[in-house]
């Protein structure tokens, strides 16, 4: 039995993954709470990774505008 490091996926995950240099991150609907501004991708398993490495849950994500303001 052969059995692989390399994960089943392979880079076909990162074809799902968006980067964007200027996004703001809203916790509520309102959009009064603001998580994060500046840059960030958003993984494909809905999770925002942000340039310092650190994670926002999808489940505290309310809304994320990648748009012009």
């Amino acid at each position: 039995m052969v059995i692989s490091d390399e994960p089943l996926w392979g880079d076909a995950v990162e074809d799902f993954v968006q980067e964007y240099d200027d996004v703001i991150v809203y916790g509520d609907r309102e959009g009064e709470t603001v998580l994060h501004e500046g840059g960030g991708r958003i993984l494909a398993n809905g999770w925002v990774m942000l340039p310092t490495d650190r994670l926002l849950s999808p489940d505290a994500v309310h809304d994320i505008d990648t748009g012009p303001r």
